[in-house]
């Protein structure tokens, strides 16, 4: 099980009013997945990515990544967390404008301590696998969005995550890009990647293999089938 959230509450306080954002939250996830969590704007799905995420800390409830008790967790592991288990994806590409797409990539490595030869290469495999061994030493905006996103999915998977979070990975596309980045996923759950993603689009959503449904901070559909599935059978 590669997450297991049981009860899972988070309120924010304004003022003396305490504002509830997650409602008892219960999920599980797999190894190896590919789920969508689809809601409106406000529905909670975002906070729920960032505490899926190690950058919230939910308000009560238990959350397992991996096996590993997060709440009881210091900064500094969670930090440690986010480094060694998690990829993140984000819809603004999140992209360091005066580094090379090459630089980007491997940037996480630099944290990790890994000596720069390793880094590199470990990062020029990875734009291959994306499709922009070409575009190596190209700054960011040198590059379309699509590449920029595949990109941010090359330094997402460099320090090989158990999970890959991604946050509106098309929202800032075009339909045709959009959709090599939906086939990227595809491929890279297919090769055992773990992938959750957040959405609004119902379209995006049926790219995976389950979706989860979110409104008002509240589950109101899981373990159900993907709009894909039921197409295929």
């Amino acid at each position: 099980m590669i997450i297991d959230m049981q009860n899972i509450c988070k309120e924010y306080t304004q003022g003396k009013m305490k504002i509830p954002v997650l409602k008892d939250i219960c999920f599980q996830m797999e190894e190896g997945e590919y789920t969508a969590i689809m809601g409106p704007s406000g529905s909670g799905k975002t906070t729920l990515m960032n505490i899926i995420g190690c950058l919230d800390r939910a308000t009560s409830g238990t959350f397992l990544l991996d096996g590993h008790d997060v709440k009881n967790c210091s900064e500094n592991q969670m930090s440690d967390i986010r480094l060694e288990k998690i990829g993140f994806v984000f819809q603004t590409f999140q992209l360091l404008p005066g580094m090379s797409a090459l630089e980007n990539v491997a940037l996480p490595l630099t944290y990790a301590g890994i000596p720069k030869k390793e880094r590199l290469r470990r990062a020029a495999e990875l734009l291959d696998r994306v499709g922009l061994s070409d575009r190596a030493s190209f700054k960011p905006s040198q590059l379309s969005g699509g590449q920029k996103q595949r990109v941010a999915i090359a330094r997402a998977m460099i320090n090989h995550p158990k999970i890959l979070l991604a946050d509106e990975p098309t929202g800032a596309l075009d339909s045709v890009s959009g959709e090599q980045i939906m086939k990227l996923f595809e491929e890279l759950n297919g090769s055992g990647v773990s992938i959750l993603m957040i959405t609004h689009d119902a379209n995006i959503a049926s790219c995976a293999s389950r979706i989860v449904e979110i409104k008002d901070g509240i589950l109101s559909k899981t373990g159900g089938q993907s709009e894909k599935e039921v197409i295929t059978k």
